[in-house]
C-alpha cells in the first residue's frame, strides 16, 4: 500500500513535508513527484493513469493558484485523489482553494485545507486503513493520544 504524492512545483514541498513526517512515523510508504497539470500535462496524466499497477492507492495532489494538478490526475484515475490548496501571495490560497474543490460530477477530488499537507496524509492513511487492520489500530491510537493531549491542556489551564 503506497501513496503517491504529486506537486505542481518543488516549491509546494513545505507544503507536503508534515504529511510526509506523519507517513514515515506510520510506516505507510510514499513516492513524491514534480509535475505540472499544465506544463507537463503528458507526464501528469500518465502518472495517473499508472499509478494503480504502480501499487499506490491514493494520490496526493498539491498545486497553487490554479491548482488543476488534482482534477488533472482524478480524471485518468479511479484511485482516490487527495487535493491539497497551497496558499499563494495573490489571494490568500483562496484562488488554489476553489479550483481543487470545484470538481464536475464524476470526477471527484477530497479536498483538505489550504496548506493541509497533514490532514491529506491522515485522510490517506485512514485509506489505506480499510485493508489494513495493524494500520487502523495505529490510527486508533493516534485519535486517542490526541484525545489525552486535549484533556491535559485542559487541566493545566484550569490550573491557572
Amino acid at each position: 500500500m503506497k501513496v503517491l504524492v504529486l506537486m505542481g512545483s518543488d516549491s509546494d514541498y513545505k507544503t507536503v513535508e508534515p504529511g510526509l513526517k506523519f507517513f514515515d512515523e506510520f510506516n505507510i510508504e510514499y513516492q513524491v513527484r514534480v509535475c505540472s497539470a499544465h506544463r507537463t500535462p503528458h507526464i501528469a496524466a500518465d502518472l495517473a493513469a499508472n499509478a494503480k499497477s504502480n501499487g499506490f492507492r491514493v494520490i496526493i495532489a498539491a498545486a497553487g493558484k490554479s491548482a488543476h494538478l488534482a482534477g488533472v490526475i482524478a480524471a485518468h484515475t479511479i484511485l482516490p485523489v487527495i487535493g491539497i490548496p497551497v496558499k499563494t501571495s495573490d489571494l490568500g490560497g483562496m484562488d488554489s482553494l476553489l479550483s481543487t474543490v470545484q470538481m464536475p460530477s464524476g470526477v471527484p477530488v477530497a479536498t483538505v485545507a489550504i496548506d493541509g499537507g497533514k490532514n491529506a496524509a491522515i485522510l490517506a492513511a485512514q485509506i489505506l486503513a480499510l485493508g489494513s487492520e495493524d494500520l487502523s489500530l495505529k490510527l486508533e491510537q493516534f485519535k486517542r493520544d490526541m484525545e489525552q493531549q486535549v484533556i491535559q491542556k485542559d487541566m493545566e489551564i484550569n490550573k491557572k
